[in-house]
């Protein structure tokens, strides 16, 4: 019988706990960890709940499944854990994007496994299947959506016409959002994802915190309506390519195609592509967030574990040369709050070869359409543009046509 110890009874946990009990694997579930026990009563879980963490280490636990989130205490538990030759299941993308490298390194010099299916994705197997399946492949890209909170709130702001700040609360109200949603509009949660999947695909440290991440916080209804114009929806996109020895990386709110793959992802969904240069492109769609979807990862890592079916693989501490603009030519949609429009128009129509744009004096707003260019050039020409004492602020989503 194998012992598992469960550290955070919340959403996951609880979906952890309740298929340890469902299925008959030969696991026994032996303690859960939580912050006030008090809360817990009515569990029928709760004759092994435990607010003290000497509970789980001084227990003969063969599994530790870190589900409390954060950096801290998490990072001090889990190091304990495989310090003392316990196998770590988590879904702290968080602490894998900062610390994965070290972590899977005391877990091989300490032979135990370290897992963190559930990460990325939700439901998703995509960790499994960029490490095994595509072994063999080299990885030239990765584009997804890997949020479902934003996904959630662009789907409503599409469907229904309806601003921001009106699907936030409906996102929050239906549990998509939390109370501080910060992490997941700005992007963040999207980067560490990225972060994930471009270390293990293109076997080279790839560092959010050096690559541009926007959010969705200033997509208003008129960009909704222009995306739509240009037979397109916004979706936020995390994409990542490896190409020349150097990668590129981003997340950032996008222009598809409304006949794109992306462009069928709604509400909390999430959907990854990913491109070999053996296999071509692979699409994993699915839940990406919710208690038995990613409890079904945590779970499913556990049962590997137990039957060692593969070996800890280690993160790469060599960090990748990061690219900071794409070299992939496409359309851009560039919205410019302007205080006079003459001077910007001069500018535009000098430096653009190819462009449509229209001036809404209402608003004071000039939207531009400029085909066929490089996000290089698009932020030269943004920069100058700001320089300008007419111009109040610019912002521009990429336009991806496939």
């Amino acid at each position: 019988m194998v012992s598992v110890a469960v550290l955070g009874n919340g959403v996951v946990g609880s979906g952890v706990c309740e298929l340890i009990n469902k299925n008959d694997n030969n696991i026994k579930l032996s303690k859960v960890l939580v912050k006030n026990i008090d809360k817990h009563r009515s569990d029928k879980n709760y004759s092994i709940i435990t607010d003290k963490i000497e509970d789980i280490f001084s227990k003969d636990i063969d599994i530790v499944v870190e589900l409390i989130g954060g950096i801290h205490p998490a990072y001090e538990y889990i190091k304990t854990a495989l310090k003392n030759k316990k196998h770590v299941i988590t879904a702290n993308k968080d602490l894998i994007s900062k610390y994965g490298e070290e972590l899977l390194e005391l877990a091989y010099t300490n032979s135990v496994k370290l897992y963190f299916e559930a990460s990325v994705g939700g439901g998703i197997p995509i960790i499994k299947n960029i490490k095994n399946y595509l072994i063999s492949n080299e990885i030239k890209s990765i584009k997804g959506i890997l949020n479902g909170t934003t996904n959630f709130i662009l789907t409503k702001m599409n469907k229904e016409k309806t601003s921001y700040e009106n699907a936030l609360k409906s996102a929050q109200e239906l549990g998509f959002a939390e109370f501080d949603p910060s992490s997941d509009i700005n992007g963040y949660d999207s980067a560490r994802k990225l972060s994930i999947l471009s270390t293990i695909a293109y076997k080279k440290k790839v560092c959010w915190e050096n690559f541009k991440v926007e959010g969705i916080q200033d997509i208003t209804e008129s960009d909704i309506k222009k995306a739509n114009e240009l037979g397109g929806v916004i979706k936020l996109l995390g994409i990542s390519n490896f190409e020349d020895g150097k990668v590129y990386a981003s997340v950032r709110p996008v222009i598809v195609n409304k006949d794109s793959e992306f462009a069928k992802i709604n509400d909390e969904y999430n959907s990854i592509i990913v491109e070999g240069d053996s296999v071509g492109k692979l699409t994993f769609n699915g839940k990406g967030a919710g208690k038995l979807p990613t409890a079904t990862a945590v779970y499913s890592d556990i049962i590997d574990s137990i039957q060692n079916k593969e070996n800890s693989f280690l993160f790469n501490y060599e960090k990748a040369s990061l690219e900071s603009n794409s070299n992939t030519k496409c359309d851009w949609y560039i919205k410019i709050n302007y205080k006079k429009s003459h001077i910007i128009l001069n500018e535009l129509t000098e430096h653009f070869k190819n462009l449509d744009l229209e001036i809404n004096k209402k608003t004071n707003q000039i939207l531009v359409m400029a085909k066929s260019e490089c996000e290089k050039y698009i932020n030269e020409i943004s920069d100058r543009l700001l320089q300008l004492e007419d111009v109040d602020s610019i912002n521009s989503l990429m336009v991806l046509n496939n």
